[in-house]
């Protein structure tokens, strides 16, 4: 199998890519595009893919404007969103995170005895994914394996990744040298999921102790809301997954698990979503987490759990939106308020990220790969159609069929 000029993988040796269309910039045994690539591969190098953030006041702007590239949006409204970030400083905590995560696997790897070196890149800030993929043509690299620190499937969150990886590709020339794969969604991989259950367990624990009955407790799991079009768009288009498409079934597929592994069946639980942006006008999944606080306090709820589910790290939409907005809800209500830990660096969820690595290097067949919900393992290739992004339609993407 070759690559061609324009970074397609080219089918060869008999092999048939679904629907006659190749997946971009791929190892050969994943450009066919098989839904879970049991094949070995030989990578070079594991591709850190963040966000990015900022680590300044000056930044602050520069960095929202990279954000909502391709959307227009005046500087003056950036700055209303610009105050989550100048309260604490103008610095996001999101790059030091990742710094730890990186050192985090590098750590995990050394001691399993394996050799693979961490790129670290950023879609939205320094370093930038050009860097990444321009360090690892300098060292000679020329197979990476992404892992992109958000765990669902939704546009934000998996394909906008995927699209980075292909226009970076483009942009510096590379194509034709490196190819990009990317391990599998890891909502369900019990190594993500083992730090929330253990938060919630704690957090129960800690409540109950007070002497707060368990049906006047919460436990709210919350994630980032998404426009409900993209919603209903996230994961493959040949499955129905109800209101809110793949990105809502995994969370609540998630949610329902923790639940059931902590084994209180009689303290009250739902999904709710935070951060929301955009127009008034245009529908956004909901309810929004402090709304269902206020609603909680009118049924004399005593307590909430909040529960970052949809975030692997403390970045800003946990410290604002959480840790200061919903705090603040829960106090105005006289509610007693607990939020959880994220996975950050726990040593479950990094030793779960090296494992999702080395079921593409070693091929691992799909019954042997771990998942705590039936909705699991997820692809390794990403279907045709999935996760499309409503207002900008689909653009080339590597790690997935086209389009």
């Amino acid at each position: 199998m070759s690559i061609t000029n324009n970074g397609v993988a080219a089918p060869g040796d008999g092999a048939a890519a679904v629907d006659g269309l190749p997946v971009p910039y791929a190892t050969e045994a994943a450009a066919c595009g098989p839904e879970h690539v049991v094949e070995p591969v030989a990578y070079d190098a594991i591709l850190l893919a963040g966000f990015g953030g900022p680590e300044g006041q000056d930044d602050v702007i520069p960095f929202l404007r990279n954000v909502t590239r391709g959307r227009g949006i005046p500087d003056e409204r950036l700055e209303e969103v610009a105050h989550h970030y100048r309260h604490f400083g103008g610095v996001s905590p999101i790059n030091d995170q990742n710094r730890a995560l990186k050192a985090a696997l590098e750590d995990e790897l050394a001691r399993r005895g394996i050799q693979l070196p961490v790129i670290w890149g950023n879609r939205n800030w320094d370093p930038y994914m050009a860097d990444a993929v321009t360090e690892a043509a300098d060292r000679g690299f020329s197979k990476l394996i992404a892992v992109a620190t958000s765990a669902y499937s939704s546009f934000s969150s998996c394909r906008q990744y995927r699209e980075d990886f292909a226009r970076t590709l483009d942009e510096t020339g590379l194509g034709d040298r490196i190819q990009i794969d990317k391990v599998r969604q890891f909502f369900d991989h019990p190594g993500f999921v083992a730090p929330f259950e253990e938060g919630v367990r704690d957090a129960l624990t800690d409540l109950l102790g007070r002497g707060i009955a368990r049906e006047q407790i919460r436990v709210m799991f919350s994630t980032h809301s998404i426009p409900t079009d993209d919603a209903v768009r996230s994961g493959p288009r040949d499955r129905d997954f109800g209101d809110g498409g793949a990105y809502a079934a995994q969370h609540l597929a998630v949610a329902e698990y923790v639940m059931q592994q902590v084994g209180e069946p009689d303290v009250p639980w739902s999904l709710v979503y935070q951060s929301r942006s955009g127009p008034p006008t245009q529908p956004w999944l909901e309810p929004d987490i402090n709304d269902a606080i206020e609603q909680a306090a009118g049924e004399d709820a005593k307590a909430v759990v909040i529960v970052p589910l949809g975030f692997v790290s403390d970045h800003m939409e946990v410290l604002w939106d959480l840790d200061t907005e919903a705090m603040e809800t829960a106090e105005e209500h006289g509610m007693v308020a607990l939020r959880t830990p994220t996975p950050g660096v726990d040593p479950a969820y990094v030793s779960g990220l090296i494992d999702l690595v080395m079921e593409r290097v070693n091929g691992t067949p799909v019954a042997e790969r771990p998942s705590v919900t039936e909705l699991g393992p997820w692809f390794d290739v990403c279907r045709p159609g999935c996760c499309e992004n409503v207002r900008a339609g689909f653009k080339p993407a590597a790690a997935g069929i086209a389009p």
